[in-house]
């Protein structure tokens, strides 16, 4: 499972311009942070949302089991998303999953940032903040596909969800990773943290 989590992340990791190969570990590492930061695109205003999503090509072609497949899974699978206080990507990716649910029926749930942190952790994906949503078993709490990082249109989220169906129900993973929608990284701005005590 973490190989295939790790397929799933390159896209987002790697969507910055790479460079000539550095000589030595430490430039690998430096180049690695500096393409996750160029994939990471913290937003706190609404127009800056829409801006990023804007950018975020559209899936336009489903297979045609598409539909039939995903009203057919309802009671095998949830999808779960981290959600943080003040979040803005994460009320609109709950919008989203919320519209997902009302035309094909599946469970959408939220889960705490820590958790959500620790899962991340678990299946060696770098934390890059919140939302993050995932499909799992309703029965397997422990395998799970992430299918969005940052919120996304509407048709990716469910283009990827129905791609995590498939690959938890046995397709090859190399297959479905190829066809999922890249991750945004459309993530909220993490809060300040304050250092002043409250005066009393």
């Amino acid at each position: 499972m973490r190989r295939l989590v790790r397929m799933l992340v390159s896209g987002l990791l790697l969507l910055a311009p790479s460079a000539s190969l550095p000589a030595t570990a430490h430039a690998q590492q430096k180049d690695r942070d500096a393409a996750r930061q160029a994939a990471i695109h913290p937003v706190s205003t609404a127009a800056d949302m829409r801006l990023w999503l804007s950018r975020v090509p559209v899936t336009r072609n489903f297979p045609p089991d598409f539909e039939p497949m995903l009203r057919g899974q309802v009671s095998l699978y949830v999808i779960e998303m981290s959600t943080a206080p003040g979040c803005l990507p994460c009320g609109d990716l709950w919008s989203k999953l919320l519209a997902f649910r009302g035309r094909y029926g599946w469970q959408v749930r939220t889960l705490g940032t820590e958790e959500a942190a620790l899962r991340s952790g678990r299946l060696g994906l770098p934390w890059v903040g919140n939302p993050v949503a995932w499909v799992r078993p309703l029965v397997d709490p422990g395998r799970m596909v992430p299918v969005a990082i940052g919120t996304d249109h509407g048709a990716n989220i469910a283009r990827n969800t129905w791609l995590a169906a498939r690959m938890l129900s046995g397709t090859r993973a190399a297959v479905g990773v190829r066809a999922m929608s890249k991750f945004t990284g459309i993530v909220g701005v993490r809060a300040p943290v304050s250092s002043k005590r409250k005066l009393r």
